[in-house]
């Protein structure tokens, strides 16, 4: 039988999730919710991946509050008016295919949040074209020419940590069997992580220990409070020298596993404009394989996986599992 079609089983603390195979779509942003909620496009957008045969479809980045929208047509979970509309969505796209677990991306966008859209350009937007304050660990912006994110003080903190366990909640209580925690790409879990986005000088920010706290605080509250599979994106290198790393995020696979993460999601960049990303023909592969070495979680590898054939042989040295 091909690997890659092979049953793979995610661990949990209520006893798991069975995929049918083991190829996964990624959260793939749509920019298309109206003031957080889903709409019509993500019906479409959902039925059809539903339909795809994966063994399991994960929504895109989803807002915990909204002002941790990456833009302002990003989906959101923060309320019970954002939690029917993608409750009932869900519910309908879910009717229109074959039974497939799914997986929810919870996300705070932080210093990238309040962007345009893509084809928009996707700059940071004054309050005044729609946009609103961001904020991150430390005043630093993403780019030179940006207004300082707020730096966020310890409330503001427990405030976002206790969204993200609201959102877990909501997502729970609409049947979803998996969530993935937002910690790639340079927003804010990933900012709290890289010593480019984080100079705080308190118990958050310095050393690698005081730099992970944060990330591991939200996954523990989340732990806490949903017994399904969770998971964590992050971006395995900042490519850029002095940044997050890859003997970093290995070192924080096995805390993440320790403090009950299920699986983990390897990707990379996205937390400075400096980077020098080595593109290539599975380029990330590398990080997640030696992650998962190092901490024998279950490791979702992405990134320029194009071929059937090429999937098949990154599945083989995981098994078995």
């Amino acid at each position: 039988m091909s690997l890659l079609f092979s049953p793979l089983h995610l661990p949990s603390p209520r006893g798991g999730l069975t995929l049918a195979n083991r190829i996964v779509v990624a959260p793939m942003c749509q920019y298309a919710a109206q003031d957080g909620a889903a709409t019509d496009w993500h019906l479409m957008h959902w039925g059809n991946l539903l339909n795809s045969g994966a063994g399991l479809f994960t929504i895109e980045a989803t807002a915990v509050l909204p002002e941790g929208r990456i833009t302002p047509a990003c989906l959101g979970l923060w309320d019970e008016r954002t939690e029917a509309a993608l409750a009932d969505t869900l519910q309908r796209a879910r009717r229109l295919a074959p039974p497939t677990p799914i997986c929810i991306q919870l996300a705070h966008a932080g210093r990238k949040a309040s962007s345009a859209t893509p084809w928009q350009g996707g700059q940071l937007l004054s309050p005044a074209q729609g946009g609103w304050q961001t904020a991150g660990p430390s005043a630093l912006p993403q780019l030179p020419s940006e207004p300082p994110p707020t730096e966020l003080s310890l409330e503001a903190m427990a405030d976002i940590r206790y969204a993200f366990v609201a959102a877990a909640r909501r997502s729970a209580a609409m049947g979803i069997e998996a969530i993935e925690l937002h910690a790639a790409h340079g927003y804010l879990l990933h900012e709290f992580m890289s010593p480019i986005a984080n100079q705080r000088t308190d118990a958050y920010g310095g050393c690698f220990e005081n730099r992970i706290r944060f990330p591991l605080e939200v996954l523990t509250a989340v732990r806490q409070a949903f017994d399904g599979v969770l998971g964590v994106r992050i971006s395995a290198s900042d490519w850029i020298e002095g940044g997050w790393d890859l003997t970093q995020s290995s070192e924080l696979a096995q805390r993440l596993k320790a403090a009950g993460c299920d699986f983990i999601h390897v990707s990379s960049g996205g937390v400075s404009p400096q980077q020098k990303i080595a593109l290539g023909a599975g380029y990330q592969v590398p990080f997640a394989r030696a992650i998962r070495q190092s901490s024998g979680m279950v490791t979702t590898a992405v990134g320029l996986i194009t071929e059937a054939a090429q999937a098949e042989a990154i599945c083989k040295p995981a098994m078995p599992t």
